[in-house]
């Protein structure tokens, strides 16, 4: 089980390293590649909204789904000053039930392998397609089986004023499990929590044949934030795929 109750309010300041400016533009490079102009998107696990922000900035009605009920009150702090506020759900994606389509959806950030029973996923898969608008475009990008071959037995450290996180990668089964350890300083004291997450190995061959059984079409892999064909040992890809009549 994935629980961010004590991750959630330092996720921001642990990943200032993730360029979320840099993703929405390669986001709206793909809209324009592939022909849409999506007025209302999904962001599909959105974690703390911080994606869901600036493409609000940028013109988008935006929904904001999240299974993580922590992550969606960091979302909802996040995104107070836009107008229009986004909508935020409190949803699995397995679960996703919207109000009505779609014109885009995206999935960032491995928030695909976060779903580690594939039959999940595969539901996940054909619940978007569900509430796709014709045409719409479906884009998620994942971690691949060489990056979680590579990080396996590492140890990683954050560090920032009044807390402090180490977390390990363990491989084992097709799993990938992180234990996180957060130090939170309180007067005087240290306090230590733990959480433990855990992400599916996908293949990326696996992935495409499950978005063809949800009913996708011209379902298209990139290297990471390109439009470069996969090349084999890269950390990230990309999927892009389409629901069509």
């Amino acid at each position: 089980m994935n629980s961010y109750e004590t991750l959630s309010e330092y996720y921001d300041r642990f990943t200032d390293d993730v360029g979320y400016e840099e993703w929405a533009d390669f986001f709206e490079r793909l809209f324009e590649r592939e022909g849409v102009k999506p007025s209302l998107v999904l962001d599909l696990a959105c974690g703390t909204g911080s994606l869901t922000r600036i493409l609000a900035q940028r013109g988008y009605d935006m929904i904001g789904a999240d299974a993580s009920p922590e992550m969606l009150m960091q979302a909802l702090q996040n995104t107070l000053d836009c107008e229009p506020r986004p909508l935020l759900l409190n949803q699995r994606m397995e679960e996703l039930d919207l109000y009505g389509a779609v014109d885009a959806c995206l999935c960032c950030l491995d928030s695909v392998n976060y779903v580690t029973e594939p039959e999940a996923l595969q539901t996940a898969f054909e619940r978007v397609h569900t509430f796709l608008n014709p045409d719409g475009l479906f884009v998620f990008d994942i971690n691949t089986p060489e990056k979680f071959a590579r990080i396996d037995g590492e140890s990683y450290v954050r560090e920032d004023d009044g807390v402090f996180c180490v977390w390990q990668a363990a491989v084992e089964d097709g799993l990938c499990a992180y234990q996180f350890d957060i130090f939170e300083q309180e007067d005087d004291a240290w306090h230590r929590a733990q959480e433990t997450h855990e992400e599916r190995i996908y293949e990326p061959a696996q992935l495409t044949a499950m978005l063809k059984q949800a009913g996708f079409a011209e379902i298209k892999t990139y290297g990471d934030q390109s439009f470069a064909p996969v090349q084999g040992g890269e950390d990230r890809i990309y999927f892009t795929a389409r629901k069509r009549d």
